[in-house]
């Protein structure tokens, strides 16, 4: 069964601050995502703050466990660790 991610995202700074729980097997964890309003102008392609992260994090957990995600991160830091990714569209 693939993971439940929930987000909830709040203006801060020019930008968002985003509560992430991701639950999955009987666990849950939860996250702080920042996105800057370039970071929703180069990737949200008319998606909500909320969307794009959630599509985020879609892409993150195909490619590893959710307990090794970053608990606080901003969202241009996931293309260090995955160059592919560009808004996970």
């Amino acid at each position: 069964m693939p993971a439940a991610v929930s987000v909830s995202c709040t203006g801060e700074g020019g930008g968002y601050r985003c509560q992430v729980t991701v639950e999955e097997r009987g666990s849950a964890d939860s996250y702080v995502v920042r996105v800057s309003s370039g970071d929703l102008d180069r990737w949200a392609q008319g998606r909500s703050p909320e969307d794009l992260v959630k599509d985020s994090f879609s892409f993150l957990l195909e490619r590893e466990p959710k307990e090794s995600i970053l608990k606080e991160f901003d969202l241009s830091v996931i293309k260090r660790y995955f160059p592919e990714y560009d808004g996970a569209r």
